[in-house]
């Protein structure tokens, strides 16, 4: 497969789950779709399907998870918790896909990406007359909000590099770096998403994360990891952050190239730096891959394609 053409899926895939703040059954069909769409949600729960495309301008809320939506016929319709779906197009290489939600949660899985790209990976993948489009950074940009922080150098890959800090004895300071296309989409696929029992219980009397167990989350109380099976990696909270943050950033009208470093951030300054971004082109290059590598090593690993495609 020509790794710098777009693609899609060979087939649709369905996807089912628990609702982390519903509690209810949520499910998606993934559907193969046309080069440049991009990720495209369509609730289809609704008198009348909406769409939401899966872009940075979309994004209402970042509390907790991503939230995409828009007002259609005067009323606000939501898809929430789309993180961990849209990082696993990413780490499976794909780049086009209809993404129909029967409700306003995308299913929450055991907390990481890995059940979604087996899911992608059984549909397998089709590969698409059309090149893959590149954002090419010019400049340093970077958002600081207290001690967090996100920031993107020139580069002609994508690595993120996360830290994270908690006063917590199974956590205390983390740090990782994953390089999209060198690093193996396992490292990252994994990871669960984590919280504190205080704050769940607290969630769960405002009547949110009803779907939330210890099945689909690292829990900790406040000495350690309640979950019986422990961690799957050793610094698996930070392993996450990347996840979320791969996800975030596939916000984006295009690929992004460059080096991230991301110090105790999450969804919110993940959409801020993507919006920074793009809210100015002179920022950036649009570049195909074609071009990008002829300008490098012909060693160089192309910098959009993971693994998974090489398998």
């Amino acid at each position: 497969m020509n790794k710098n053409r777009q693609h899609t899926i060979k087939r649709n895939v369905q996807i089912e789950g628990i609702g982390l703040h519903s509690g209810k059954t949520a499910s998606l069909m993934v559907k193969p779709a046309l080069p440049n769409t991009g990720i495209l949600f369509i609730r289809t729960d609704l008198a009348q399907p909406v769409s939401i495309p899966a872009t940075f301008e979309f994004v209402t809320q970042t509390k907790l998870a991503t939230t995409l939506g828009r007002f259609s016929n005067g009323v606000s319709v939501q898809i929430s918790t789309v993180e961990h779906l849209l990082c696993a197009f990413k780490l499976m290489g794909i780049d086009n896909a209809v993404v129909e939600v029967n409700g306003p949660e995308v299913p929450i899985m055991d907390g990481s990406a890995a059940a979604f790209c087996e899911h992608l990976m059984s549909a397998g993948l089709y590969e698409q007359a059309v090149s893959r489009k590149v954002a090419v950074l010019k400049k340093r940009i970077e958002i600081h909000k207290g001690d967090k922080s996100a920031s993107i150098e020139p580069s002609f890959r994508l690595k993120i590099d996360a830290k994270v800090e908690w006063n917590h004895p199974a956590i205390g300071k983390q740090n990782y770096s994953y390089t999209m296309g060198e690093s193996d989409f396992k490292e990252i696929a994994m990871a669960r998403t984590f919280g504190f029992l205080k704050d769940v219980e607290q969630l769960q009397k405002m009547g949110l994360a009803r779907g939330g167990s210890l099945d689909n989350a690292v829990v900790l109380d406040e000495v350690r990891v309640l979950n019986r099976e422990g961690l799957r990696y050793r610094n698996e909270f930070v392993r996450h952050k990347v996840l979320d943050a791969i996800g975030d950033l596939a916000l984006a009208p295009m690929a992004i190239l460059g080096d991230v470093s991301l110090v105790k951030a999450g969804h919110e300054l993940h959409a801020e730096l993507v919006n920074a971004i793009f809210s100015d082109p002179s920022q950036y290059e649009v570049k195909s891959l074609e071009e990008i590598n002829e300008k490098t090593d012909p060693n160089f690993v192309n910098p959009w394609l993971v693994s998974a495609l090489g398998q």
